[in-house]
């Protein structure tokens, strides 16, 4: 009897597994038919295409390194190469031809001059133009260990001092009330409102920048979807466990930012691989004015806790030391695509925390029967947007 109903129960498992595999089957069979049958209509394309995204120009004192992606459907061929509207020799590695989402360098000797602007343009055997440009000239930064400390020092101030600095407010806020208290996450919510907003832009700026194929726009919204849920489930895991605490909060804050602080050393790297230092610098002495208020928003949930001289210092590398991978890669392998996925993770790693600290402004509110939104709270808000723009202006 134990033998039959073992068996009776293994024969509808094995059905099932046959009903979960039959329209994968099915569908596999359906697109080999499209691809090699094709559809029956034979009309021929209007006009070819095809897309060629320059991802980056390398100047070196033999001339031009151009990196081109083939982000179309179809295989292209490079015929021509052009410089300031000049036809110019140029060597290709490894070919010419570049498949569906292939690649290709081109070497093109030429003796440019610093500070001049030039445009190169790709003719492919159909006609299309394709074109990058190199607004200032200036030899591309190579990737040795003096510039790599180099652009970990500007990291460095730019993310880890401001935000270290800020978190030298601890003290000052602990002496505040409970209504400060609320005051002072209420003003942090505020900053990172203004920075949600801030990442959202950039990300959306360079995804509009990255290979269409690559869906730039699309990453940005389904990376801050992803972080935002992933961040909430681990919140809720924690509540059933017996609650998150102020130092976990800290900590979700600073490496939303820190995420964030990512983006700002990716856009001071770009400027100095670029050539343009006083950019560059005129970015670092703005971001650092900018970020001393991160600080303060990833003190505020400590206020009700004892945390050590280590946790600040956890705190501060995780919050600011991201803007030091930003200046590396910023600075030697900057890639749209990926760039706007970053960003989109940050977003919604900020997003989620603001989520978590107004369930804590409006539990205390309750414990002190007092409201969640009052006059005190609204003007820490406002007061935490309109310092995050006004600082903002010293970078834009």
């Amino acid at each position: 009897m134990r033998t039959e109903v073992i068996s009776s129960t293994k024969k509808p498992l094995r059905a099932g597994w046959v009903w979960g595999i039959v329209p994968l089957v099915l569908l596999a069979v359906i697109i080999y038919l499209i691809s090699n049958l094709g559809t029956g209509i034979k009309d021929e394309p209007v006009a070819p295409i095809e897309t060629l995204d320059v991802q980056k120009i390398i100047l070196t004192d033999e001339g031009f390194t151009v990196k081109v992606l083939n982000s179309g459907p179809e295989e292209v061929t490079i015929a021509q190469v052009l410089v300031n509207d000049s036809f110019w020799d140029a060597a290709f590695h490894p070919s010419p031809t570049i498949g569906r989402l292939g690649q290709t360098e081109i070497t093109i000797p030429y003796g440019w001059v610093e500070g001049d602007p030039y445009e190169i343009k790709l003719i492919t055997t159909n006609g299309l133009i394709f074109s990058g440009e190199v607004p200032v000239a200036a030899k591309t930064p190579e990737p040795d260990a003096a510039r790599f400390a180099q652009y970990a020092l500007i990291g460095f101030y730019v993310g880890v001092v401001p935000v270290g600095l800020g978190l030298l407010w601890f003290p000052f806020m602990r002496r505040f009330s409970d209504r400060g208290i609320q005051a002072i996450l209420a003003f942090t919510v505020g900053l990172l409102f203004f920075l949600v907003v801030d990442t959202f832009e950039e990300g959306f700026e360079l995804g509009a920048e990255a290979p269409g194929v690559f869906q730039g726009t699309g990453l940005v919204w389904f990376g801050a979807l992803l972080s935002f849920l992933f961040l909430l489930a681990v919140d809720q895991a924690n509540e059933r466990k017996g609650g998150g605490t102020g130092k976990q909060v800290a900590y979700k804050i600073a490496g939303g930012i820190g995420l964030h602080n990512l983006g700002e050393g990716l856009a001071i790297g770009a400027a100095f691989a670029a050539g343009e230092a006083a950019l560059g610098t005129f970015l670092i002495i703005g971001f650092t004015l900018h970020n001393i208020t991160e600080g303060i928003g990833i003190a505020a949930p400590l206020l009700k806790d004892r945390p050590t001289w280590k946790t600040f210092l956890s705190l501060a590398v995780l919050g600011g030391a991201p803007a030091i991978i930003g200046t590396w890669t910023g600075g030697f392998v900057f890639n749209d695509t990926l760039a706007a996925l970053f960003f989109g993770i940050g977003a919604g790693a900020i997003a989620q925390v603001i989520y978590v600290i107004c369930k804590m402004i409006v539990r205390e509110a309750i414990k002190s029967r007092a409201p969640s939104v009052s006059w005190l709270n609204f003007a820490s808000l406002s007061l935490g947007i309109v310092l995050m723009y006004v600082t903002a202006l010293l970078v834009n």
